[in-house]
């Protein structure tokens, strides 16, 4: 009987799964909504004793997005005084939503990729990947690897979408 081979494991292609640049931070939000004297204003008194009086020690470790879901302006510095909070203890942070916050993490995963992994290779980034925005995702991921790879590949090794090719000099 003849021995199976793995015509994809010995071709050499680099198959990177974006699932796994997913954040694994718990994410959590501060909605200055909450702030707003008759849900309309801040008063910076006010607002002042509750930075303050805040617990802040309960974002340790956690991402946190900072918005505000009323519709109502909100001074510049109150922002700024909620993030200077966060900083100090040293939580991962981001005035916007969600989903920017999602979008944040997923980058700085990206960027700590390790480039010589890669070099000249070929790589197919999969195309049923569980992350959200992964668009966003897809074009960090080119923006990375493009300068160090042959080729960029899109799907799965069986079926690829080729999206980039080094020319030869």
């Amino acid at each position: 009987m003849e021995e199976i081979v793995n015509r994809v494991k010995e071709s050499g292609l680099i198959t990177i799964d974006l699932a796994h640049f997913k954040p694994s931070n718990q994410i959590v939000g501060i909605d200055l909504a909450d702030q707003l004297w008759q849900g309309l204003v801040l008063k910076e008194k006010d607002f002042r004793a509750w930075i303050k009086d805040h617990d802040w020690s309960n974002y340790k470790n956690l991402a946190v997005f900072v918005h505000c879901s009323a519709d109502a302006i909100v001074p510049t510095w109150a922002y700024m005084l909620v993030v200077s909070s966060l900083e100090q203890i040293g939580a991962v942070y981001l005035v916007g939503s969600r989903e920017d916050l999602v979008k944040k993490l997923i980058k700085a995963n990206i960027d700590a990729i390790n480039l010589t992994e890669y070099q000249d290779g070929r790589v197919i980034i999969k195309g049923c990947s569980d992350i959200g925005s992964p668009e966003f995702a897809m074009a960090e991921m080119i923006h990375k690897l493009q300068p160090v790879v042959k080729s960029i590949m899109y799907g799965e090794p069986c079926s690829t979408v080729p999206v980039f090719k080094r020319k030869s000099l």
